[in-house]
């Protein structure tokens, strides 16, 4: 790759970041936002949960607007975005300002995290996997120290400084897209004199509003489930109108003309469902892991908050080294073989989940950690790889804007999977059957893995399976 291919993937790379970072940030800043505003705990968790909702819904419609607006402009919109809700929520009058700047900051996140994988896979042609990889150490680097760095920064300057630190990023971000993202001919702008209800038609608004208000019905009634401890008729009543217009949304795309998220496309193309589906299930293994381990450092072998942190360094540290190798062997074998080493490592990690004992040596915790993050590693470059192999190019933003909720919705359902099988408080016993039902899932992806190639029908034109 030339050098400016380089500066394009560092100026991608440290925009993608903000998302992983300000999701793993922000949770050791929960004690001092719970004081600051005089709030119960499961009132203050709502600061990840309306990340999370927001980055789920707004990454898919990001993804569809870059494919309509341009991918440059979408790219730099969103770290305007992000800079000004960074700048302004640590000035927040209430709690629910602080909220509605973190959906804001969720949404302009978005916008560049949708779109920087549209941008790498339409001006990066050779060695695409590489490319990827860079991308994957940017966003792994970015969550593994993300609790590390987020404890530095509130115990020096307090909860603020959080969103003050994106600042110098979303700065060079920006300046490195202006000059190395290359200007882009959407096709709205071969139609400037379209009429607004062309335009809304175009967009597909009956869509986006179908797809939004039941995403957000059925997320957050899961979410409020979780954080009460309980299930109420309210939420029951509208976690099921929310699925009634996910129905809906499904059935207008079927009949529109120009859909939102191309429904038919997905029908004719297995290998975009099959893709999505094992990325959801990755990710509710390694979330389950990444969650549940801590927990069980502190509560059941009493290991200190700040040498839990530094434990859990070796998942994202030994995930970040293995990303370049990844890119490089897939760019020569293509995904199929990475997705399976990834699922070995990932059921051996579950069984050693299942045999650790209250005594286990540190040593046996750090393997453990060591080969899910060596798995995640692997499995990000090889999923993004096969997610290029099979859409199509004029797509490719809507698609990796589904790619990444197809990732919050495997976190969301790993925070429900430890709710469910802890129930009130985190026991060691809960814990290995966490790990038993972490090893049926690894083994199911280890399955897939063998059964399905990741290549397309016809790979001769594609840059990143040979």
């Amino acid at each position: 790759m030339n050098a400016r291919n380089w500066w394009l993937m560092i100026s991608v790379g440290l925009g993608v970041m903000l998302n992983p970072l300000n999701s793993s940030m922000v949770a050791v800043a929960i004690p001092g936002l719970q004081q600051a505003f005089k709030l119960e705990f499961t009132v203050v968790s709502w600061i990840i949960f309306s990340f999370y909702i927001g980055s789920a819904i707004a990454q898919p419609v990001m993804g569809r607007a870059s494919d309509i607006f341009g991918r440059r402009r979408i790219f730099l919109a969103g770290l305007m975005i992000v800079f000004a809700a960074s700048l302004l929520t640590p000035l927040s009058s209430g709690f629910e300002a602080l909220i509605v700047l973190r959906v804001v900051q969720s949404v302009g996140t978005s916008m560049v995290v949708a779109v920087g994988m549209a941008i790498i896979r339409v001006n990066i042609t050779d060695k695409q996997a590489s490319a990827l990889s860079v991308l994957s150490m940017f966003t792994s680097g970015a969550a593994a120290v993300g609790p590390f760095v987020g404890g530095v920064l509130v115990h020096v300057w307090g909860w603020s400084s959080i969103f003050y630190i994106n600042l110098p990023f979303v700065t060079a971000s920006f300046l490195l897209a202006w000059k190395t993202i290359p200007q882009d001919k959407p096709p709205a702008a071969i139609a400037p004199k379209l009429s607004l209800r062309e335009w809304m038609s175009r967009i597909d608004v009956p869509g986006i509003l179908l797809f939004t208000t039941g995403l957000v019905a059925v997320l957050a009634q899961m979410l409020s489930a979780k954080s009460s401890g309980h299930v109420s008729l309210f939420n029951i009543i509208t976690g099921l109108a929310g699925v009634i217009l996910l129905i809906v949304f499904v059935r207008h795309e079927l009949r529109t003309a120009m859909p939102f998220i191309p429904l038919r496309t997905f029908a004719k193309s297995p290998g975009l469902i099959r893709v999505n589906a094992e990325f959801m299930l990755v990710n509710l293994l390694f979330y389950s892991v990444f969650f549940g381990l801590p927990s069980y450092l502190q509560l059941v072998r009493q290991v200190s908050e700040f040498h839990t942190g530094l434990l859990m360094l070796s998942l994202g540290l030994s995930s970040l080294a293995v990303s370049p190798l990844a890119g490089r062997w897939i760019d020569a074998s293509g995904p199929r073989p990475a997705q399976a080493v990834s699922a070995i490592l990932m059921t051996i990690g579950s069984v050693c989940i299942v045999l650790l004992n209250p005594v286990s040596p540190l040593i046996s915790i750090i393997l453990v950690l060591a080969a899910f993050g060596i798995s995640n590693g692997l499995i990000n470059v090889a999923m993004q790889a096969a997610l290029f192999n099979h859409s199509p190019k004029e797509l490719i933003g809507v698609t990796s804007g589904l790619f990444s909720t197809s990732r919050y919705f495997g976190t969301i359902l790993s925070s429900l999977l430890i709710g469910i099988v802890m129930g009130n408080s985190f026991s060691f016993r809960g814990f290995q059957v966490l790990g038993m039902i972490l090893t049926v899932i690894a083994l199911c992806l280890l399955i897939m893995s063998r059964r399905h190639s990741s290549k397309p029908k016809d790979s001769r034109h594609s840059p990143v399976d040979r």
